[in-house]
């Protein structure tokens, strides 16, 4: 039985710069060897860099692990763009 969204655990392990298992993953939303975008329990991850390749995807537990040479890692959520701490703390 899958999970609801909210209730997924998240959490990121990279080891060496050269893996990286993710739990809390709900849906991938595009992959190639540069780019993997995925949704999860705490916003859009996207992760960058060589060879990358999704070695196991498992939607049900929320997990994903993936090879390559990893650059960067970047999380896009809906309090992106809506001003910094400051704004969103005075509102």
């Amino acid at each position: 039985m899958p999970h609801d969204e909210r209730t997924l655990p998240h959490a990121l392990t990279l080891t060496g710069r050269n893996a990286l298992a993710v739990s809390g993953v709900t849906d991938v939303s595009a992959f190639d060897e540069t780019t993997i975008a995925m949704e999860t329990s705490m916003g859009t991850l996207t992760v960058r860099g060589e060879n990358l390749h999704v070695e196991k995807l498992t939607l049900d537990q929320g997990e994903l692990t993936l090879t390559g040479q990893i650059q960067s890692m970047e999380y896009e959520d809906e309090l992106a763009g809506q001003g910094g701490f400051l704004s969103r703390l005075f509102r």
